[in-house]
């Protein structure tokens, strides 16, 4: 393409356009749902989600070169975990968020991809932030925000599981 701007910086901005409209998304549920009573679990640590998580991004368009070739094997799985994603999102609806949104009247949704897994929505973020760099060779990079990304979201996943066992004490 050019010196500058390769497929990898125009996965990253496209990522970077997605995320944005899914983060307009969020707070558009966020809000709502606290103005319904709802509380968040972890407001101080949604920080540092953010931050690995455009972080990420960045290393993609930074540290990748221009000259990288795309995997598409790697590409379609990207893809296939898209699909996930947005089963994820369409599954929780107007619970989705990106921050813990936890309200108490709400049912705990066990539909979609929640009947086979507590946490698809994390398995796929990790999943995904393997996945990119790799399908670019940038395997250091995999490598390091996988063990950057499996830290911030094993304790974001413990946030979480504290802030719905009262939901789940109360539906049993």
């Amino acid at each position: 393409m050019s010196e500058l701007i390769g497929p990898a910086q125009l996965f990253a901005l496209a990522l970077l356009i997605q995320r944005g409209l899914e983060e307009i998304h969020s707070q558009r549920n966020t809000r709502r749902l606290l103005n319904e009573g709802a509380r968040e679990a972890g407001a101080s640590y949604y920080p540092v989600v953010a931050v690995t998580h455009l972080s990420w991004i960045a290393a993609l368009f930074l540290l990748i070169p221009t000259g990288a070739t795309l995997s598409m094997p790697l590409l379609g799985l990207f893809l296939a975990l898209q699909v996930v994603r947005y089963w994820i999102i369409f599954s929780l609806g107007r619970y989705w968020t990106h921050r813990i949104i936890t309200q108490p009247a709400a049912p705990i949704v066990r539909s979609g991809p929640y009947g086979f897994l507590r946490h698809p929505n994390y398995l796929v973020t990790f999943l995904e932030t393997i996945l990119v760099p790799a399908a670019f060779g940038a395997w250091a990079i995999s490598l390091l925000f996988g063990v950057i990304w499996g830290v911030v979201l094993v304790y974001k996943i413990k946030l979480e599981d504290e802030a719905l066992d009262v939901r789940r004490s109360a539906a049993q």
